[in-house]
């Protein structure tokens, strides 16, 4: 049967050929196909394939109408729109809970489930959009922005570990509260725009403590979470703070909640750092960061950021503009890609230049 390359999906069986430009083909007949194998069908721009009636898995194959992805595309463009809508009021709601917390008042985890609950739920159907919620941080609501959205980063990359609802949950709940303690640091270490002083650090470095202390004042917090924010600083060659405990000692769900924490921070603008490219930033933490960090956990999370197809439009460090032509396993923070104008092809991998944002 012959179909369009947009209606395929991994396990179809190819019955002929697939020929490009040349007459070597692009893919050999009975050949079963793979996410990278029909991306590799779209850089060479092939419109139909001949498959069989049957996946190899043995069911029936039945494509999706052409215009019905089409419309599942317009629908997923306005879940988007709501679900950063979500994002964003979640935001709101927790700088008002942090703001109380400043005051004197205790955290309730009523207020805490009832506000990230929902959201969670909905980051794990949505998570596609985590690539991007890091453009609406700013440097005055960075730390709300940055508690929401460790938490709910967090929770999707436990679930994409394959952990039960309960557990990602309590690693949501200890990524959104792990800095909980902030609130007893002076806001005028938090804002400042420069850098700080030793003592202002040292202060800060007690936070994962001050988190602690406030959530053991807390009914209906699992110890499993008050361990995650008291960790959430921890590296596995004993670098991190405020212990500086080394991996036997650091529980996974603590290093979901680091890595996650790591991400956003350093691709978000604050008072004292400027932002650096989500690509940039999963680079350093599956290769400069290599041995601080859980190697599954790294895993989980590049799954679940790079959302790199064929053919999307990204901007570069340099300022142009480019399509992507292939993403491989070994090379997807730094793909093969074409600037644009002029059609130049260039391996990320053997240069400087890293993938600005995806447009």
């Amino acid at each position: 049967m012959r179909v369009a390359r947009v209606q395929l999906q991994k396990g179809c069986i190819t019955t002929q050929d697939v020929l490009g430009l040349t007459d070597y083909p692009i893919i050999k007949k009975n050949t079963t196909l793979t996410d990278e194998l029909i991306a590799i069908l779209e850089t060479f721009l092939v419109q139909e394939v001949e498959i069989e009636p049957f996946l190899a898995n043995g069911k029936k194959f039945t494509p999706m109408a052409v215009n019905e992805i089409k419309d599942r595309s317009n629908k997923s463009e306005t879940n988007e729109k709501e679900f950063i809508i979500e994002y964003l009021e979640t935001v709101k709601a927790y700088k008002k809970l942090f703001l109380s917390w400043q005051a004197g008042l205790k955290v309730e985890m009523y207020d805490i489930r009832k506000i990230f609950v929902p959201l969670f739920n909905s980051a794990i159907k949505h998570s596609y959009v985590l690539p991007k919620l890091h453009h609406y941080s700013n440097k005055e609501d960075y730390l709300y922005h940055h508690c929401v959205y460790v938490g709910i980063l967090a929770a999707v990359v436990g679930k994409n570990l394959h952990l039960d609802q309960r557990e990602w949950l309590q690693i949501g709940f200890g990524g959104a509260l792990a800095d909980a303690g902030m609130a007893r640091v002076a806001p005028t270490i938090t804002k400042k725009a420069g850098a700080l002083t030793a003592a202002e650090f040292e202060d800060v470095k007690k936070h994962p403590i001050y988190s602690y202390k406030m959530l053991m004042e807390v009914t209906g917090v699992s110890d499993i979470t008050r361990l995650i924010v008291l960790q959430h600083h921890e590296r596995y060659d004993g670098s991190g703070y405020p212990f500086t405990i080394g991996s036997k000692k650091i529980h996974l769900f603590s290093q979901i909640v680091a890595v996650a924490d790591v991400y956003h921070a350093m691709t978000s603008e604050r008072y004292y750092r400027i932002k650096r490219s989500p690509f940039q930033v999963l680079e350093d933490l599956s290769r400069q960061q290599f041995g601080k960090f859980d190697v599954r956990v790294i895993e989980a999370l590049l799954q679940t950021l790079i959302r790199l197809s064929n053919g999307d439009r990204v901007r570069l460090t340099s300022g142009e503009e480019a399509e992507i032509m292939f993403v491989g396993p070994h090379n997807r923070t730094k793909p093969i890609i074409k600037i644009k104008p002029g059609g130049k092809i260039i391996d990320l991998n053997l240069t400087k230049l890293h993938i600005e944002e995806i447009l």
